[in-house]
This record gives C-alpha cells, structure tokens and sequence, in this order.
C-alpha cells in the first residue's frame, strides 16, 4: 500500500471514529459507559 493511500485510510477511519465517538455523546452513552466502568472497578478492587 502506497504511502499517501496509507495516510488516507488513517485520515477516513480517524474520521470514522470521531463521527461515532459523538453520536455516543450525542446519544447519552457517556454516562452509561462511565457508571459502568466505575462499578467494574470497584469491583476489581473489592469495595461494590
């Protein structure tokens, strides 16, 4: 694969990522995935 058709796979799929990073946002996923991360840690650690 040609350099430049390299960095335009890496530009379209950053792209890619971004656009579904902020419809999560846009969605509310945020706070989901982060009370889910908070119990799981706790979890880990022996307190929840």
């Amino acid at each position: 694969m040609g350099c430049g058709k390299k960095a335009a796979a890496q530009v379209v799929l950053l792209m890619a990522g971004a656009a579904m990073l902020c419809f999560g946002v846009w969605r509310g996923e945020a706070a989901t995935v982060l009370s889910k991360a908070i119990k799981l840690c706790l979890e880990c650690v022996g307190i929840g």
